[in-house]
């Protein structure tokens, strides 16, 4: 069985395509994750548009990944603009059997680091099982200090804290070390510590990370599962050239950000839907999508069409 909060991490995509919860394609993906034998699902992440969705239909994404998931463990996100409805999402989770729940402190008001605080203590306070703390400033434009992370830590039920990529423009071996020893300092050997951003999630692992949360473990589940088995095995260099290899992603990763290049590889590889983005969002189309598609062919996850 699986152990939380090691290894690898998936986040599967939602499909919502005309407003709709399509449950039949949300639980093809949460299968295509099981088989690969990932750690665990992490639904409800930016990756699963829970900011478009309304209770009832992330009550709903719950309660599926938890049933179709055979015992591998389910992470909620649970985050909204209000603390109310935080805590309104985190009962619902617990109530659907999610193992650990998933927190970006989301804003529209700028938060001072005592409100982002207050945030989390106040969930904690309700939870009975694991937190982990969501540092994602691109989305949530709350930036979470060191310290903060730290201080966060201190709380029941904080379990791990998901870090955002080390630079915007990557990073060497010698920095992500530097950044993961910071921030161990800080949170304690207790909490443990996963990255996120999908092309240095290796470069995470081999430098001490505890988990990847990965976007396009969603979606490409084996492929990023097979990247951690060579790090969990002692294989650091075999591990850093099986993300190298998927390079043509990580360029239009950077470009697209993980939701459309998640839904463009589900599509493509016949997944889910077209159109199953929340709108206003929309999926990527002509020569954005011939891009994704000339991409996984370099990366030998898509044949090339006969007589090229």
């Amino acid at each position: 069985m699986p152990e939380l909060l090691q290894g690898l991490s998936a986040f599967p995509l939602t499909p919502v395509p005309a407003g709709r919860f399509d449950e039949s394609s949300f639980a093809r993906i949460i299968h295509g994750i099981v088989a690969a034998g990932t750690d665990s699902i992490g639904v409800l992440g930016s990756t699963g548009s829970y900011m478009y969705l309304d209770r009832s239909v992330r009550a709903r994404a719950v309660r599926t990944a938890v049933r179709e998931a055979a015992g591998v463990p389910v992470i909620a996100g649970i985050g909204a603009i209000g603390t109310d409805q935080v805590l309104a999402h985190a009962e619902d989770a617990q109530a659907a059997g999610a193992a650990a729940v998933l927190l970006a402190p989301v804003t529209y008001q700028a938060l001072s680091p005592d409100e982002v605080q207050g945030l989390f203590a106040d969930v904690c306070a309700q939870l009975s099982v694991p937190l982990v703390v969501y540092d994602n400033p691109a989305t949530t434009h709350v930036q979470l200090s060191t310290d903060l992370y730290g201080r966060l830590a201190e709380l029941p039920h904080v379990a791990a804290v998901k870090i955002p990529p080390f630079t915007t423009g990557g990073a060497d071996a010698a920095a992500a070390r530097a950044r993961i020893a910071e921030v161990r300092a800080a949170v304690g050997s207790r909490v443990r510590i996963g990255i996120s951003g999908d092309a240095v999630g290796a470069l995470g692992l081999v430098s001490g990370c505890d988990l990847w949360f990965s976007a396009i473990g969603g979606i490409l589940p084996a492929v990023c599962t097979d990247i951690v088995t060579r790090a969990r095995e002692g294989r650091p260099e075999e591990a850093l050239d099986a993300s190298r290899r998927l390079a043509p992603l990580w360029r239009l990763l950077a470009v697209h950000g993980s939701l459309r290049l998640s839904q463009a590889v589900g599509e493509l590889l016949g997944i889910v839907p077209a159109g199953s983005l929340p709108r206003p969002v929309r999926g990527l189309a002509g020569a954005d999508l011939a891009a994704v598609a000339e991409a996984l062919r370099e990366c030998r996850l898509l044949p090339r069409p006969e007589g090229h």
